[in-house]
């Protein structure tokens, strides 16, 4: 199953958010993976937020952490 990941702020994510895109901050995204991140490591991943930054983060701290197939979608606009 393929996740969507908004990697954006809380508010950010309230404000608009790609269909069923769930959101974890970037800023939030090291504390949950090591406490245990609810998707598998071999899952089909898309991060984005604003403009791309944020999601090329959540990229590395995702791969670093095992998982196989991890994808930059870069900011909102391009996930719409």
């Amino acid at each position: 199953m393929p996740y969507l990941v908004d990697v954006r702020s809380p508010a950010e994510f309230q404000m608009g958010h790609a269909p069923g895109a769930i959101n974890i901050p970037v800023e939030q995204l090291a504390i949950k993976l090591s406490t245990g991140l609810d998707l598998a490591t071999d899952a089909e991943i898309t991060v984005y937020c604003a403009a791309g930054g944020r999601a090329g983060v959540a990229k590395t701290l995702l791969e670093r952490a095992g998982y196989l197939h991890v994808t930059n979608g870069g900011g909102l606009s391009n996930m719409l």
